[in-house]
């Protein structure tokens, strides 16, 4: 059994103002979606499955996966603002989409096997994915269900331009997660150092040794059965708040407080990176050709 990769995609054409204009990194005009693919297929996934939007899935197709036929097999599942249960209504108001847990929710048609969750827009490394498959096709759930996370080092995921947010894990002896707790403001403060402030403008020091969540999941299908009812808990208490979204990491927090999940925390050495500020860009570039130089990828994926 091959684990699949389910890639999160849907909110591409809105922050880039249009699949077109998703700028290339590689030097042979590749995006960092097709590092993840091409790591993914090296590590022995099976599938991938991307979670889009029904309005950008013509130029999705066409511009992004079409390269990837005959390398991977390739899926596609839609996530839209309407799709949540009954007897829920959207209301007028509501723009902004429900979330990372909504996401993976709306594929559960498409998966049936564990599977590893990314943002598309993020480069995670070879190491994570294959932390990720090792782990992936020993899963068994048992008592609790047995899913996985790779961890990131805080100063390997830090931007030069400005603040990032990101979800600082707490671990127990044995290396599975206690918690995950969403900071919205972190930045580098000198010496290796890192801060955070929190909303009440309150500066808080970091070591920058801290592990990070970027949203690298490993679940098994059980997983959906427990987002129905939590998405439905959540919509209860929030559907009247324009932008509260249900996000996977307070998912699995409170899975593992309600003693349903136990969740491996993995540490990848690799750098993270995104382009999170225009002013990225360029360092995103010369990373990517720091790691075609040295090997680690061909000149040109596929």
């Amino acid at each position: 059994m091959k684990p699949t990769l389910l890639v999160l995609a849907a909110g591409i054409g809105s922050r880039y103002g249009g699949l077109k204009q998703i700028d290339p990194v590689g030097p042979s005009g590749e995006i960092i979606i097709d590092y993840s693919v091409f790591d993914a297929i090296r590590a022995g996934f099976g599938k991938v499955v991307f979670l889009i939007r029904k309005d950008i899935e013509k130029d999705f197709k066409e511009c992004v996966s079409s390269k990837y036929l005959g390398h991977i097999e390739v899926d596609y599942a839609f996530q839209e603002i309407s799709m949540i249960p009954s007897p829920f209504k959207v209301p007028s108001d509501r723009k902004k989409p429900w979330g990372t847990g909504h996401a993976i929710l709306c594929a559960e048609n498409k998966v049936d096997v564990p599977f590893a969750v990314i943002n598309a827009d993020d480069y995670y490394g070879r190491a994570g994915y294959r932390l990720m498959h090792e782990r992936l096709v020993n899963a068994k759930d048992g008592a609790m269900a047995d899913y996985c996370m790779t961890g990131f080092i805080l100063r390997n995921t830090l931007s030069e331009n400005g603040f990032v947010s990101r979800g600082v894990c707490s671990c127990d002896h044995n290396g599975y997660l206690l918690d995950v707790v969403e900071r919205t403001h972190i930045e580098k403060a000198g010496n290796g150092a890192a801060k955070y402030i929190d909303k009440d403008g309150t500066e808080h020091p970091l070591t920058a040794d801290e592990t990070v969540s970027m949203n690298m999941w490993g679940f098994t299908p059980s997983i959906f059965g427990h987002l129905k009812t939590m998405f439905s808990e959540f919509l209860s208490k929030e559907i009247g708040s324009p932008k509260s979204e249900f996000f996977i990491p307070s998912v699995v927090s409170e899975l593992i407080s309600r003693k349903l999940a136990r969740v491996k925390v993995m540490s990848s050495p690799d750098p993270w990176f995104g382009i999170t500020y225009k002013e990225d860009k360029a360092s995103v570039v010369q990373s990517i050709k720091s790691l075609v130089d040295s090997g680690a990828y061909p000149s040109k994926l596929f």
